[in-house]
């Protein structure tokens, strides 16, 4: 009976990871030295943002999450949020992305105190354009990405959530060096 419980314990264990997994909707990603994308998406607000315009100058950070408050979003937008302060004295921009409606995004950034726009992106126009992959569950992959003067200077594609501020800063530290 233990074996029976075991093996139905491995099998539906692998399945959720399988469900989970992403599963690539594009063909290629952003390449250190590419360009920002030339895409438009509405804020929490409703005001649409032009990304090539608003990541032309400085650093600008876009960041994709899968879900507006969710644990794991949560953390990775307030990770940004409380470090906020050293980030834009460092001239970084940021952007969250997530498939979410306006009306989720400004619940999200009110509920949080998010300092931030986030991009609502249903129609998957930025996801596409970063050639971010979906999960299995059709939501957005946790990933980052920093760019300097319009051009990708560093990315994630397995984003942290908690650490999210730390890492983007350490990234500023050797940029700087």
């Amino acid at each position: 009976m233990r074996i029976l419980f075991s093996r139905f314990a491995l099998i539906v264990g692998l399945g959720v990871v399988a469900w989970a997994a992403p599963i690539p909707q594009t063909n290629g990603k952003l390449k250190i030295g590419d360009p920002i994308p030339a895409v438009t998406s509405e804020d929490q607000n409703g005001t649409p943002v032009d990304l090539a315009k608003e990541g032309g100058a400085g650093y600008t950070l876009v960041y994709f999450f899968p879900k507006a408050m969710t644990p794991g979003c949560t953390a990775q937008a307030c990770s940004l949020r409380d470090s906020y302060s050293e980030l834009q004295s460092k001239g970084v921009k940021i952007f969250g992305v997530s498939l979410d409606t306006i009306e989720a995004q400004k619940k999200f950034t009110e509920e949080d105190h998010l300092p931030f726009a986030l991009l609502a992106d249903p129609e998957k126009k930025v996801v596409s354009a970063f050639g971010v992959p979906l999960m299995g569950n059709g939501l957005a992959t946790r990933q980052a990405y920093l760019f300097k003067d319009g051009k990708l200077v560093w990315f994630d594609t397995h984003a942290s959530t908690s650490q999210q501020a730390q890492d983007v800063l350490a990234v500023l530290a050797r940029q700087s060096s």
